[in-house]
């Protein structure tokens, strides 16, 4: 059985990824999937979740990618074989050959997105830069967005829903500023493991991310060769472009 990877990512820091990371987790766990969760960050946060969890919940395994001054990382990042389910927590400002390492890994990226023009700027810019990455096009890595953090009535995603749309990439979803998701965090929980009328709101809002990393593409057919060892009616189609968006 093949890994599913989720790479939660974002080059600003505060953007909640920690948050997204925790909950996909607790929520494929409550759903019986083997999960882990991959910690790149040397804060360690979703770890430090992992810690304070209930002994009673649902098994989660935790490996810890960070840099390590012994220089043992590899012990460390071991995921079971069995896991069907694994989620990559990035670090704020990840670049170079460990943002290529975790590129490898992934199936999917989800990026998570704070309400403040400067974040949804740097997340646009971060996106347009992924667009053009050789693992991203090659791997075929599905991207979606997360608006995070979001209050009420409030327009200031309508820019990157713009230019989400110009590039056809979803968001998936619009996470409230809630109690709900702070307590979960606190308790080593997910939304999904609290009491449902305590978290209705968050879990309704947070399911379309869950069934969207769910939502594994089947692996693509060859076409059938010709003698002459040419492809029939092979045509090249690509959802991504190698020129830059503009976005406003």
């Amino acid at each position: 059985m093949r890994t599913n990877t989720t790479l939660v990512i974002n080059p600003k820091g505060g953007s909640g990824k920690t948050t997204v990371a925790t909950n996909l987790a607790s929520y494929f766990a409550v759903n019986g999937m083997a999960t882990a969760v991959m910690d790149y960050d040397p804060q360690g946060s979703t770890l430090n979740w992992l810690r304070v969890r209930p002994p009673q919940a649902p098994r989660i395994h935790g490996a810890n990618a960070a840099p390590q001054k012994t220089g043992l990382r590899t012990i460390n990042m071991h995921v079971p074989a069995s896991t069907q389910q694994l989620i990559i927590d990035a670090p704020a400002g990840v670049t170079g050959l460990m943002l290529q390492e975790m590129l490898a890994r992934a199936h999917a990226l989800i990026i998570p997105v704070a309400p403040s023009a400067i974040d949804i700027h740097a997340t646009a810019n971060f996106i347009r830069d992924l667009l053009l990455t050789g693992k991203v096009r090659a791997n075929n890595i599905r991207i979606a967005v997360v608006a995070n953090r979001v209050r009420k009535a409030s327009p200031v995603y309508q820019p990157l829903e713009r230019f989400l749309n110009s590039l056809n990439l979803p968001l998936l979803s619009r996470l409230s500023d809630s109690e709900a998701f702070l307590t979960a965090a606190e308790t080593g929980l997910g939304v999904f493991e609290m009491d449902f009328a305590l978290s209705a709101t968050e879990r309704a809002q947070f399911l379309p991310i869950a069934e969207w990393v769910e939502r594994v593409p089947a692996a693509p057919t060859r076409p059938a060769i010709a003698a002459s060892g040419t492809r029939p009616g092979l045509r090249m189609v690509t959802s991504m472009t190698a020129s830059r968006p503009s976005f406003r």
